[in-house]
């Protein structure tokens, strides 16, 4: 019994420190994951949680939000109103998914953020989208002033895809491209709405993965398969 309670003495400070160790790993790791700026996920976190939810819910929208006059906003008032700018839209977002158990939010890069937002049905999907329009271009406070920015905002819904999409990385990539396009019409027509043109299959060409003529792109290279 002696040995035991001196065996047990010795163990348990090193359990304690490798469980304290285990936990700050965890920690560090999540917070990897996070974007510094924004505090929301970063693409390659968020990916792997959307391909989780399309695979366990029914309806899924994914939705994607470029803000429009950041430029202007960094030009004019500096870099740190641009990323006043940036956590504002990260705030409005995650305030928008509330009420949307499930629901995760990224900062792609830039002044671009997505979601993905497990749904009640599709009907909800409008309420979701104007109000996250409202909170995005609402004024946010920087240096004692009132500044704003638009939103250009497009979605798509996991209903609308084919049945022969069913792999969840390769509807997730459906979506995203899907959302992207519902985001440029969006752009075309002046910015600050939203768009959810209910599309099956993206319409435009692809160009290393991305809608062609998307910055980052080259329109000169081949097009790939959509």
């Amino acid at each position: 019994m002696t040995t035991l309670l001196h065996t047990l003495s010795a163990v348990g400070p090193v359990a304690a420190a490798w469980a304290a160790h285990s936990l700050w790993m965890r920690r560090r790791l999540t917070a990897a994951r996070r974007d510094p700026l924004s505090g929301l996920w970063t693409r390659e976190a968020f990916e792997t949680r959307a391909a989780r939810i399309l695979a366990r819910h029914p309806h899924v929208a994914i939705v994607l939000c470029d803000l429009d006059g950041f430029k202007a906003v960094n030009d004019t008032h500096g870099h740190a109103a641009g990323d006043a700018a940036i956590r504002a839209a990260a705030a409005s977002l995650t305030a928008a998914l509330a009420g949307h158990p499930g629901a995760v939010a990224a900062r792609l890069g830039g002044d671009e953020f997505a979601a993905v937002v497990p749904l009640a049905g599709p009907r909800v999907l409008p309420l979701l989208l104007g109000g996250l329009l409202g909170g995005m271009t609402a004024p946010f406070r920087h240096a004692g002033r009132d500044l704003s920015v638009g939103a250009s905002i497009g979605a798509a819904l996991s209903r609308d895809l084919s049945p022969a999409v069913c792999r969840p990385a390769e509807a997730l990539a459906t979506l995203l491209r899907l959302a992207d396009e519902a985001m440029y019409a969006v752009k075309r027509t002046g910015g600050s709405g939203w768009n959810y043109p209910a599309a099956t299959t993206p319409a435009m060409g692809t160009t290393a993965g991305r809608r062609t003529g998307r910055a980052g792109t080259h329109t000169t290279h081949r097009k790939e398969a959509a």
